[in-house]
């Protein structure tokens, strides 16, 4: 398996037959991977968030360097809460999460946040791109979720009421 592959909800035993499940779920085989393949993606994508949100917030420089700082500490804590949720609900679900810096690494959209000195404008107008990049990504993961796991749907609208909010915060910066 590479590195950026999600294991599925059954581990293959030695011999090539399918174990039984590791955690149980209420959900059928297919319930599980729909629900894994619009959770995952998020998962990674918090987790980009929240790493980028700190090195923003070790690398700002200007003039609103300590209201900045303090608030790229508030989101990065925010993904991470997020992040735990999104992992915990495909666990509970029997579905192994991908959290490791490889599957973030090689499934992330966005590129990587630069290791210099960044102006505070430039973390501003970042931060808002990348904010909308995922909230856009989370309202086209809620597309049909809840006909397969209200729960999950449940988990990704607050999310992305969470990520609206904070794509007010940031762009309404940039006027």
């Amino acid at each position: 398996m590479s590195t950026t592959q999600t294991p599925g909800p059954t581990t293959a035993a030695a011999e090539g037959t399918p174990a039984p499940a590791v955690v149980r779920s209420t959900l059928d085989a297919a319930g599980q991977e729909a629900v894994r393949d619009r959770l995952q993606p998020l998962l990674v994508d918090l987790i980009d968030l929240s790493l980028t949100a700190k090195q923003f917030h070790w690398s700002i420089v200007g003039t609103r360097f300590k209201s900045l700082h303090e608030h790229l500490d508030e989101v990065t804590d925010q993904y991470r809460m997020w992040s735990d949720e999104v992992a915990e609900r495909l666990t509970s679900l029997g579905v192994a999460p991908d959290g490791r810096v490889q599957r973030v690494a090689g499934d992330s959209p966005a590129d990587p946040a630069a290791a210099s000195w960044i102006h505070q404008d430039e973390v501003v107008t970042e931060m808002s791109n990348r904010i909308e990049a995922v909230a856009r990504a989370t309202r086209q993961r809620l597309d049909g979720l809840g006909d397969v796991d209200v729960a999950s749907e449940d988990l990704l609208i607050a999310i992305l009421n969470g990520l609206e909010m904070q794509l007010w915060m940031f762009s309404a910066q940039e006027a």
